[in-house]
């Protein structure tokens, strides 16, 4: 039996050797870490890309308090690629590190067809921890400015108050029945579609209070951007020549927060309809000789303390900058930045006036004060 077994084996293993060295029996290789005893490892899958950005709330600033809206970091997942969070657009976000302006070089547009910007608008309402941002090593409480009185003293004849516009090419965002060929990114020489057509308005409603106001149409930044600054100073300096009159100067601009993508539109949340938000910058002489630059803040900061009173978030807390902005030409100057490239030259116009009838009645209790 045991022979009979042995001989049935032997006679398999010459059946499978022939089949082998014929080819009629293939043979696979095995890999190498099954061969060795190891399980085959699955590739893992790529972490998956986070499309969606989580729901973000906005810090919310608990009183009136002044600086700006910001949103909180998003949170990093370390399985998942970096997470970037688009701001989130609302009516109006308040809370307290102001968003960096973006440089505004003027950019060549072409001609002929009607612009229409391409970034995201986002509304807000800038608010802050006080009323004044200092950039300056100057140790300044503006706080008691507020209360106090525009201590200037205007003549009964001749024109009191001249606006001026460094950077009258200055536009905002296209809406309605505000169309215009752009000159750059939210700029056109057209004086009805920028920042000129708000100079003239504020001069108007001033002027209702029985102020008399210059306003100046030059354009200082077209065609060149650089140098803007040095040629309004010097149509300043031949305003104040012809005019000893002036005692307040208004240098109208309107400011620009965002990038290519995105930008702000600042409002106030207490007003209807929108109106665009207002700041003053005041200069120094950290950089260039001003010796009258506390009397500047001090009367900017009691304009201030007036709009604040009437009309609540109206105005963004004022900038204390370590530059001058030819407010060295006369002790009651100001820049006063009305909305941002995001607003609409509607929203800007509502500003103005609103700006006129607080402050309008106010000067004019100065005229031979």
């Amino acid at each position: 039996m045991k022979f009979k077994l042995f001989s049935a084996v032997l006679l398999l293993i010459c059946f499978l050797f022939l089949g082998v060295v014929s080819g009629v029996i293939p043979v696979t290789e095995l890999p190498e870490d099954v061969a060795a005893g190891l399980f085959p490892r699955r590739t893992a899958s790529p972490a998956p890309e986070n499309t969606e950005a989580p729901p973000v709330s906005p810090i919310l600033s608990p009183s009136p308090a002044r600086g700006t809206s910001v949103l909180p970091e998003a949170k990093t997942v370390p399985t998942y690629a970096p997470v970037t969070v688009p701001p989130v657009p609302t009516a109006a976000i308040t809370a307290t590190a102001p968003p960096t302006p973006t440089s505004e070089p003027a950019k060549a547009a072409p001609a002929g067809d009607l612009w229409e910007p391409a970034a995201e608008v986002i509304s807000t309402t800038i608010t802050g921890s006080g009323p004044l941002q200092n950039d300056t090593a100057f140790s300044v409480d503006a706080a008691p400015l507020l209360e106090k009185a525009p201590d200037v003293v205007l003549p009964a004849q001749g024109p009191q108050i001249l606006i001026i516009h460094t950077h009258g090419t200055e536009a905002f965002t296209p809406d309605g029945s505000d169309q215009y060929q752009a000159s750059g990114d939210y700029r056109t020489t057209d004086p009805d579609h920028g920042i000129r057509k708000v100079g003239h308005a504020l001069g108007e409603a001033l002027e209702t209070y029985g102020l008399d106001v210059l306003v100046d149409d030059g354009l200082y930044d077209w065609p060149n951007y650089d140098g803007a600054y040095a040629r309004s100073g010097e149509a300043i300096e031949d305003y104040l020549a012809q005019y000893p009159t002036i005692r307040v100067v208004i240098d109208l601009h309107r400011d620009a927060i965002g990038d290519d993508t995105a930008v702000y539109k600042t409002v106030s949340d207490a007003l209807q309809p929108e109106a665009a938000q207002m700041m003053f910058v005041v200069g120094t002489d950290e950089t260039l000789s001003h010796p009258n630059w506390r009397e500047n803040l001090a009367f900017a900061m009691s304009l201030q303390g007036l709009l604040d009173r009437e009309y609540p978030h109206l105005m963004r807390p004022a900038l204390l900058s370590q530059n001058r902005y030819n407010q060295q030409l006369a002790p009651a100057s100001v820049l006063l930045e009305i909305g941002t490239d995001g607003n609409t030259l509607a929203e800007a116009l509502t500003s103005a006036e609103l700006f006129a009838q607080v402050v309008g009645p106010a000067l004019a209790e100065k005229i031979n004060a």
